[in-house]
């Protein structure tokens, strides 16, 4: 896929009594919607189940109250899908089908900044995104510019890691609720449960071998089934 830009949304939900509405809104409206912009090439969003948010390695103050990760990949030509990316939203909010009691902890576009996959896999990395996953584990570091050189190496060699992306922040190219210019993204989609093997992924995470910039997050999401949505209930 001619991908460029990964444009990520960390979420809180301000109402805890309302993650089924806003998997029913996310699912089966918002997200679908966004295939009407041209240079929309996939989206996808995961949830921090109870389990999970237990298992975590990092989480800072920014990122800590996030229940959801979402995840728009985004191609040419980049400029106008982000123009349109963000009329659209104003668009739902005037037709009243926008979701309030949310909160983005940090949301903005990140340039891709590198890519891997498993040799077991047998796809490209370049559509690992598209691959069936059972969740992924996110990475963000502080500081600009792209994954360390071998990051996305070691991931892949993780047992139940299919591939691995990593994302820099592009700050020139939109408006973001949180500004990323302090962040990088690191994401590896799983085949295998998350629990199982976050704590691999953790370690790697955290021992400073790869990623040696200060830690914001690190920590498995897992993939979202439509209609069971009771993680929380």
């Amino acid at each position: 896929m001619d991908v460029r830009l990964g444009f990520f949304s960390f979420t809180e939900i301000t109402d805890p009594g309302a993650h089924r509405a806003y998997n029913e809104w996310h699912q089966l409206d918002h997200l679908p919607e966004q295939y009407v912009i041209p240079g929309i090439r996939y989206g996808e969003r995961w949830v921090a189940t109870p389990q999970c948010r237990a298992a975590w390695a990092v989480a800072g103050e920014l990122l800590a109250p996030a229940h959801y990760v979402t995840l728009y990949l985004m191609g040419e030509p980049v400029h106008e899908t982000l123009a349109a990316f963000g009329a659209l939203a104003v668009d739902l909010h005037r037709a009243d089908r926008f979701f309030e009691p949310r909160r983005a902890c940090l949301a903005g576009p990140f340039e891709v900044a590198g890519r891997a996959a498993a040799p077991r896999v047998r796809v490209s990395a370049s559509v690992v995104p598209t691959r069936p996953n059972r969740g992924v584990y996110v990475i963000v570091e502080e500081g600009a510019g792209p994954p360390a050189p071998g990051c996305l190496e070691a991931l892949v060699a993780v047992p139940g890691v299919a591939g691995a992306w990593g994302f820099a922040a592009a700050p020139a190219l939109a408006a973001p609720v949180t500004d990323p210019t302090e962040h990088r993204v690191t994401v590896a989609w799983l085949d295998e449960a998350p629990l199982e093997v976050a704590p691999s992924l953790g370690e790697l995470a955290t021992d400073g071998t790869c990623f040696a910039g200060p830690l914001s997050f690190a920590g498995a999401f897992e993939s979202i089934t439509p209609w069971s949505w009771d993680w929380f209930g």
